[in-house]
């Protein structure tokens, strides 16, 4: 029993495609047959009207009103009038002629009409397009009258030109292809190309043409784009590749989050290397500035997030770029207080707070900031306060208590003053209380649930890497920031020209009413403290409660560069000073030199000056100071390396003075535990160029050191291995 055998689909799409290659392939076979009969049709009515057709060339080449065109017989105008039979491509119908597209094909392929024929063909074209006297009838707008006198550039006889040229050209090459699949004769291509430049030839400028060709045609870049108008005058200062660059920094800071700010920050630094550094500057203030101030109401998130970029940035191109920008948001900031605008107020304040968070500018920017606010203490002072305040007040207090305490203080007289003076414009009291408690909570160290910051520790740790301590803003104030007369590099301690002196402020301050004052300055004179500034930093450093508390005054001192060289020297030469030594200066000198390298430079030509003098020292003052060596070298704050100009080797140097003072400072290092010996000597051990270093420290410590203790030969041994340590392994 015979099974039917069911078709799969690929048989079945076959069989459609050769049933639609067949039937298309039958409607082609019909087709050709109706043009053959078309054609025979064409050229048998040809053949009769041949000889008319001659007669009516000849009579009109010798006529002088009609232009010599060929006159088309009416059955060609009959015949070219049947609508042709469109073929399918494809199976898709192709869309008819329109009345003009056959009228086009009339004069192009059958011939020329004549005058009175195209007249007629323009009458029934204008009343079609309600044109009359050269103009589009309908509702008058008014665009006539407002664009009348005004030169086109299409209307120019030059530009007329060159555009019927240009449609020519197109025509050409539209017509070349339909011919190419019609299978035009040759000889009516070239009868085809003539009739198109006669018409070229033949064509006028309407209306006065004598004014039209006066005029200059208008310039019109057809690849310009719109540009907005209030930013014409920058794009057109900007170069392509400012703007491209602009266009790109864009981009990345709208996609800016906490878990991209890293390859965001890279990005964005290798496309500022392609601009000016100036240039780059003020992109990455602008952009950033108006992602802050001008949107919507931020949050800390948001602000951290931009601030950390900020710092990357500085880290990566300069410090310059954070000096900048800082400055740039002190100006917004003062520029929306006029304006009272609440939001963009609180977005900058959360940006600026969290800069002094992330180590971009220091916190006596922020004290100098706050105590303008508690001047005024105004309504809106008092929300960027509590901002402030809500955001760093703990590392505020952590960073300097003093400075804390004396905004409380202010904060406490401004508050009695307002409530004292009856014409003041009164405060929130629920607003007024919540920011007292917030300080309160403060001052005690006491932090809220709710009020408990982000820590941020992955942001944090990358700046770390990127040494941010580096490009941090120390001594800046908000009166210098608005200076519109900055110059130069202005966010440098040394360039900053204050209106007035901090060191002589302090030396002024001082009462000398005071017995302790008195007796302080009278120390100073005679320890040859003849400035100023030398006589602050000396008060400071007597007078200090601990390490701390002097170190906090003497970065509030904020001297230029060459004054700020004076803390160190003042510094040794108050440890020289002292009848027994005093461990407490080199702790403030390990300080100064681990928060400034600075201090560090100075306090090494600091030594070199007093090595030089050791044959005229007391024995006291070098004691004292080979310990203050010693105890900077156990803390890392100073090397060996600092000795590399004294010659161990020479018996010309080697005089009984400077040999006491240098045993002195061995055998104090060489008290110190095994593990502290090893790590002191070692670093001097892995720099090739401090070669002659090691072989006099070892001479010397062998002929004048252990020769006269023998107790210290053990420490020599680990001393001498430390030494030769080239791998640079610490205990």
């Amino acid at each position: 029993m015979d099974k039917s055998v069911k078709k799969s689909r690929k048989e079945e799409r076959k069989e459609l495609r050769l049933e639609k290659q067949k039937h298309r392939f039958t409607s082609w076979m019909e087709h050709q047959k109706l043009k053959k009969a078309k054609k025979e049709l064409n050229k048998q009515q040809t053949q009769k009207t041949s000889k008319p057709k001659e007669d009516e060339i000849s009579e009109t080449d010798g006529s002088d009103d009609e232009p010599s065109l060929p006159r088309k017989s009416e059955p060609e105008i009959a015949v070219s009038k049947v609508p042709k039979k469109r073929k399918e491509t494809n199976g898709v119908k192709r869309k008819s002629k329109s009345k003009f597209e056959e009228y086009l094909d009339m004069e192009m392929t059958k011939g020329r009409v004549t005058a009175e024929e195209d007249l007629e063909l323009e009458r029934k074209l204008a009343k079609r397009l309600k044109v009359k006297g050269r103009k589009l009838q309908g509702l008058d707008d008014g665009m006539d009258m407002l664009f009348e006198g005004i030169p086109s550039f299409v209307d120019s006889p030059e530009n007329e030109g060159q555009n019927v040229e240009d449609d020519g050209k197109k025509s050409k090459l539209t017509d070349s292809k339909n011919r190419k699949k019609r299978k035009v004769p040759k000889q009516a291509v070239e009868d085809e190309a003539i009739a198109d430049k006669a018409i070229v030839e033949t064509v006028t400028v309407p209306g006065d043409t004598a004014e039209v060709s006066s005029r200059e045609p208008t310039a019109v870049d057809a690849n310009a784009k719109y540009v907005a108008p209030h930013l014409r005058s920058s794009a057109a200062n900007e170069s392509e590749e400012f703007t491209r660059a602009r266009r790109q920094v864009r981009g990345l800071l709208n996609r800016l989050s906490e878990s991209n700010v890293e390859s965001i920050t890279g990005e964005i630094s290798t496309i500022l290397r392609t601009v000016s550094r100036s240039f780059g500057s003020q992109i990455i203030t602008e952009e950033v500035l108006a992602s802050c101030s001008q949107g919507p109401r931020g949050n800390e998130q948001y602000a951290a997030i931009f601030a950390s970029f900020v710092a990357g940035m500085a880290c990566m191109v300069g410090v310059d770029l954070g000096a900048k920008l800082i400055a740039a948001v002190a100006k917004a900031f003062e520029d929306e207080f006029l304006n009272e605008d609440n939001l963009s107020l609180r977005n900058l304040t959360l940006l600026l707070s969290y800069l002094c968070i992330f180590g971009v500018c220091a916190s006596d920017l922020i004290y100098d900031f706050l105590t303008i606010l508690s001047k005024r203490l105004r309504e809106i002072d008092v929300s960027i306060i509590l901002t402030i305040l809500q955001c760093c007040g703990m590392k505020l207090r952590a960073d300097d208590p003093t400075a804390m305490k004396d905004f409380i203080v202010s904060i406490q007289n401004r508050i009695s003053e307002l409530k004292s003076a009856p014409g003041e414009q009164p405060i929130s009291n629920k607003r007024m209380e919540f920011m007292l408690e917030t300080i309160c909570d403060i001052k005690n160290n006491k932090k809220r649930a709710k009020q408990d910051p982000v820590q941020h520790t992955r942001i944090k740790k990358w700046l770390q890497k990127l040494r941010v301590e580096d490009v941090l803003l120390r001594g800046l104030k908000w009166d210098k920031l608005l200076d519109p007369n900055k110059k130069g590099q202005w966010w440098i301690s040394g360039e900053l020209a204050g209106t007035t002196n901090r060191a002589e402020d302090l030396a002024s301050t001082i009462d000398k009413e005071v017995l302790e004052a008195q007796k302080l300055l009278q120390l100073a004179s005679s320890q040859r403290m003849n400035t100023d500034a030398r006589r602050a930093i000396f008060c400071i450093i007597m007078s200090g409660e601990d390490y701390v508390d002097a170190f906090e005054k003497l970065l509030r001192l904020d001297l230029p560069a060459k004054q700020d060289r004076e803390i160190i020297r003042v510094l040794v030469e108050c440890c020289m000073q002292e009848m027994v030594f005093n461990k407490y200066y080199t702790i403030l000198a390990s300080k100064l030199c681990n928060h400034d390298k600075n201090h560090k430079f100075t306090l090494q030509y600091c030594l070199w000056d007093h090595y030089k003098a050791l044959e005229d020292m007391e024995l006291t003052r070098s004691l004292n100071l080979a310990r203050f060596l010693a105890e900077m070298l156990s803390s890392f704050s100073m090397s060996l390396a600092v000795l590399k100009t004294i010659d161990f080797c020479d018996p010309e140097q080697l005089t009984p003075k400077r040999i006491m003072h240098f045993r002195m400072l061995f055998e104090d290092i060489f008290e110190k535990s095994d593990a502290l010996i090893w790590n002191i000597f070692t670093r001097i051990a892995i720099m090739p160029e401090l070669e002659s270093l090691r072989s006099g420290i070892e001479f010397f410590v062998k002929q004048f050191v252990v020769s006269s203790n023998k107790n210290l030969s053990g420490k020599f041994t680990i001393a001498k291995k430390a030494l030769r340590n080239v791998t640079g392994v610490l205990m």
